[in-house]
């Protein structure tokens, strides 16, 4: 059966961390956006990260941060991706030599195949909706915007939740999905039946593309 990764994003609590481990996620994301609601410091994510189990991704999540920060946070923080969501440069994404997502919001106009082609090291693009400032803000983007052939891994953002992951699976066919306030009870507070019930749709969509 083809599994689709989860990554469950901008977790503040250490309960949180544990519903997201116990249901199954494959990467855990930390938002180091000091604007963002669910912003921690290096040092929070720090305890947080050692609930992590191995094998679970750690994602440190930035917006146009200055390079010397990006640098202290990973001396605080084991993380094993970057990701960076604002206005970052290929040079800028590769000077730290770590593997890095790219995140792109969608709209129409936005030449993605371009886009991905300009950051050939990144790991995966990781397509969220375009809303004023940054992150998908909960959003679904039209997902035919979506071109055949995007070079790399595909990662999907943007307003997912239990009752449309599913959808998203079959018809975008994503290597991963990434969600953030479709599990939440409020914002940076998980809602842990939300990711169990995530996770589950994730799974039951990846056996119906595999028999289908």
């Amino acid at each position: 059966m083809t599994k689709t990764r989860i990554k469950i994003c901008g977790l503040t609590r250490e309960e949180d961390v544990d519903a997201a481990v116990t249901a199954g996620a494959d990467a855990i994301g930390f938002v180091f956006y000091p604007p963002s609601p669910r912003y921690v410091t290096p040092a929070r994510a720090a305890e947080l990260v050692r609930r992590i189990p191995p094998f679970v991704d750690v994602v440190g999540l930035f917006v146009n941060e200055a390079p010397e920060s990006v640098e202290e946070v990973c001396r605080q923080v084991p993380i094993n991706l970057l990701q960076f969501h604002g206005d970052e440069d290929p040079a800028y994404c590769r000077q730290f030599a770590r593997p890095y997502l790219r995140a792109a919001r969608v709209r129409p106009g936005l030449d993605l195949v371009e886009f991905a082609g300009a950051f050939p090291e990144s790991r995966g693009l990781l397509l969220d909706a375009f809303v004023e400032g940054y992150g998908g803000g909960g959003h679904v983007f039209d997902w035919t915007l979506i071109p055949p052939g995007l070079p790399g891994f595909l990662l999907l953002s943007g307003g997912l939740t239990a009752a449309n992951v599913g959808d998203a699976v079959r018809r975008v066919r994503p290597a991963a999905v990434d969600v953030s306030s479709g599990v939440e009870m409020g914002k940076g507070i998980k809602d842990h039946a939300k990711i169990a019930a995530f996770v589950a749709a994730v799974r039951a969509a990846d056996q119906a593309v595999s028999e289908g």
